[in-house]
């Protein structure tokens, strides 16, 4: 029989025997790692069932037409729930999720109508994998994007999403996609999901194991969330600012504006707010960003993306970065072709200029060497005259998002270009006073990071109890 070479160490060059071939002829589903896996779960001392002997339907939804006839806002809408729309937590923002008419609901998408304590599993895209419960009365209806897996009485929804939040679930849910572009699962191959049939008593403790590690995590994030929220109250504090309340009734939305006061744009709204941020006191003087800057504003690279390898140079576009100004770390890509003249340096700060426009990031990380995208513009500061930081927390703050909603064009996609990215108005303290200001929110943020780390850990903690309990 051959062997593979003793000089061979990658687990992606294997050896099976055709006796030994699961249900699916790719090498991806039948590498030595999950054929063990599924070994030792055939060997448990309790019965090994499925989601399909289970359940008693699995279902999928629909994705009508983006923008056509079957959304609505009215208060009676029905909530149309996306595969990013619940968490792992069973939260779901019901402001923020779509609506779909309700003779849509009760008519052509009737099939997959959720109910209380479905099992919702996330089967297509990015979020492949996750599994949540539905948890609330009210009618909502899913797309196709995720699989609602009905279960028999006998079994626990909480439970079956536990076992597949621990590593082995998602070991077993990342055998079965398929790993293409876009990774999927069929609702076949969610039916074929394995369940271990555990007593009631340990199905119950599991739940109770987990929800204490996820009212942790909850927690601790809301402290987060606390440290987070005063980073604008102690900004605007420091600086002397005091926003006046905008009233939002009909009066106060009629205004006059006098002509004379019109600039670049005949745009009464954008006229009338930004003399409101003009005429905001402050205990220091207001400049521009054009005034604190070397250079004009250089737009980003219009390179093709591709996989990222350890000691690749790093290709920053806009969905590489975080609400906070922070780099995610899921999706990192290089590009095909690497111009010097879009390399970063210490300091440098990007604003994305479109989608999701005023995001701003600062490039600190001088051993991770990038380039940055179209739809970003990267301004080179005069460091003698603004400290970096201080200018990167103000444009993560509620009076920057202010004016950034005030001076983008409202388009089908909102823009801002270099040139008013210029005119940002910007309060400059003594530079002393800018690092005291960076050094605090540093701090806060710091602090808020520390506490999100424990939050996983405490949830991931659980999940390892958890799968003792199940596994052993």
């Amino acid at each position: 029989m051959y062997q593979v070479s003793q000089n061979i160490t990658t687990p992606k060059i294997f050896i099976v025997q055709r006796s030994e071939i699961g249900s699916r002829l790719d090498a991806h589903y039948n590498m030595s790692e999950y054929r063990e896996l599924f070994g030792t779960l055939g060997s448990l001392p309790c019965e090994l069932s499925s989601l399909r002997q289970e359940s008693i339907t699995i279902f999928s939804g629909t994705t009508p037409k983006s923008g056509g006839e079957a959304y609505c806002s009215d208060s009676n809408a029905i909530p149309f729930v996306r595969s990013g729309d619940f968490s792992d937590t069973n939260q779901i923002d019901f402001s923020e999720t779509l609506h779909i008419k309700p003779e849509i609901h009760n008519g052509i998408m009737s099939a997959s109508k959720l109910r209380k304590n479905d099992l919702l599993v996330a089967i297509v895209g990015a979020t492949i994998g996750k599994i949540g419960v539905y948890q609330y009365d009210k009618e909502a209806n899913i797309n196709q994007a995720i699989c609602a897996v009905r279960l028999k009485r006998n079994i626990n929804p909480l439970y079956v999403q536990a076992f597949y939040q621990t590593s082995i679930g998602q070991k077993i849910i990342e055998r079965v996609k398929r790993p293409v572009a876009r990774a999927n699962l069929n609702i076949e191959e969610v039916g074929a999901l394995p369940i271990p049939l555990v007593d009631d008593k340990t199905q119950q403790k599991v739940v109770d194991t987990l929800q204490i590690g996820i009212n942790e995590k909850l927690r601790k994030e809301s402290e987060a969330q606390q440290l987070l929220d005063s980073i604008d109250t102690y900004i605007l504090d420091e600086l002397g600012i005091s926003l006046p309340v905008i009233r939002t009734d009909l009066d106060s939305r009629i205004f006059v504006v006098n002509r004379r006061m019109f600039e670049d744009r005949f745009d009464p709204k954008f006229n009338k707010d930004i003399a409101y941020i003009r005429d905001l006191s402050c205990a220091y003087p207001w400049i521009s960003l054009d005034d604190v800057t070397i250079d004009n504003g250089q737009y980003g690279a219009n390179e093709k993306a591709k996989d990222y390898q350890k000691g690749d140079v790093r290709y920053i576009r806009i969905t590489d970065i975080g609400e906070l100004g922070n780099l995610k770390e899921s999706d990192m890509k290089t590009a095909e072709y690497i111009d010097s003249s879009y390399m970063l340096h210490k300091d440098d700060i990007l604003f994305a200029r479109s989608g999701s426009v005023g995001r701003c990031y600062i490039h600190k990380d001088m051993t991770a060497p990038a380039i940055f995208a179209g739809y970003l513009i990267r301004f080179v500061l005069n460091t003698n005259r603004i400290n970096a930081d201080y200018l990167f927390y103000y444009c993560n703050s509620k009076l920057y998002k202010y004016w950034v909603n005030t001076i983008q064009r409202p388009a089908v996609q909102a823009n801002i270009n270099a040139q008013e990215f210029r005119s940002m108005p910007i309060p400059l303290p003594p530079l002393a006073k800018q690092q005291e200001i960076a050094d605090h929110i540093s701090n806060l943020r710091q602090r808020a990071k520390g506490l999100q780390a424990e939050g996983n850990q405490i949830l991931e903690n659980a999940k390892k109890e958890v799968e003792q309990m199940i596994i052993g």
